[in-house]
């Protein structure tokens, strides 16, 4: 591995070290959604991102942090460590092991180094400039997208459709129409399965950076793809669309282009 992505595997065993211990335990939460909706945060979100940015601190100094609970520091820095602690509160707060550490390293203004990591799964997706692998049980697995030329054929997801606006939704409608299965529920999770070859396809939208940034790395590491709705790079629009074949994105921004920001 390279130097950052070393340091970015040893971070995801630092959120993981400060957040498996409340999964399934007893966890403070509070909702932050207000009038706008159930939004939960743990005290396990608030302390894994607190624990994550100590280590930033202290090796790197001069990097700046984007962090889901505590904000931004140095956010125009030349490397910008981006941070959702717990990616998948509601899934933590259920009991269900689909909630992910994501960590990701913004250098020269795009995501070159992504970690999806599940504790309780004893799992750590990285993506970087050395490739894609799974780290589990000391071994390294290389992850690689599949080939799935057409949409009839594609197994895709997202987290929840009740999320999509109205003409999201109906682009989502459609493209499961087309489709040949669909999950849902599964948060960042969705997108290391599609890296290690067992989805094809996922959408959503209404993400954060936090939210996105950790996924490009290892999806396209893994020989995937992942664009914003308009088929162009993620921004802060927060429509994202990940596929393992190129050829799923043509037919699929069929639909998703009449909705996309």
């Amino acid at each position: 591995m390279t130097e950052y992505e070393a340091f970015a595997v040893e971070l995801a065993r630092e959120a993981a070290r400060v957040s498996l211990p409340y999964f399934r335990g007893d966890c403070e939460q509070v909702d932050k959604g207000g009038a706008a909706g159930f939004d939960p945060v743990t005290q396990a979100d608030r302390e894994a991102e607190a624990a994550i940015r100590r280590l930033i601190a202290d090796r790197y100094p001069d990097h700046g942090v984007i962090g889901e609970e505590y904000g931004e520091d140095r956010p125009d820095a030349d490397h910008v460590w981006i941070l959702d602690p717990i990616d998948g509160t509601r899934a933590f707060i259920a009991g269900l092991p689909l909630w992910t550490n994501l960590i990701a390293l913004r250098s020269g203004g795009r995501p070159t180094v992504g970690v999806i990591g599940q504790p309780y799964l004893d799992e750590i997706f990285i993506g970087g400039p050395s490739g894609a692998r799974l780290l589990k049980g000391g071994t390294e697995t290389p992850l690689a997208v599949r080939s799935c030329a057409h949409l009839n054929e594609a197994l895709i997801a997202t987290t929840d459709p009740d999320l999509f606006t109205g003409a999201e939704l109906g682009a989502w409608t459609q493209v499961r129409a087309a489709a040949r299965l669909a999950r849902l529920g599964c948060d960042a999770y969705a997108y290391a399965m599609l890296a290690a070859g067992r989805i094809d396809l996922v959408a959503e939208s209404a993400l954060k950076v936090w939210d996105w940034s950790a996924l490009v790395p290892v999806i396209e590491a893994a020989g995937g793809r992942a664009t914003n709705w308009r088929g162009e790079a993620p921004d802060g629009g927060g429509q994202i669309l990940a596929v393992g074949d190129a050829r799923l994105a043509d037919q699929a921004l069929v639909a998703f282009r009449r909705a996309a920001l």
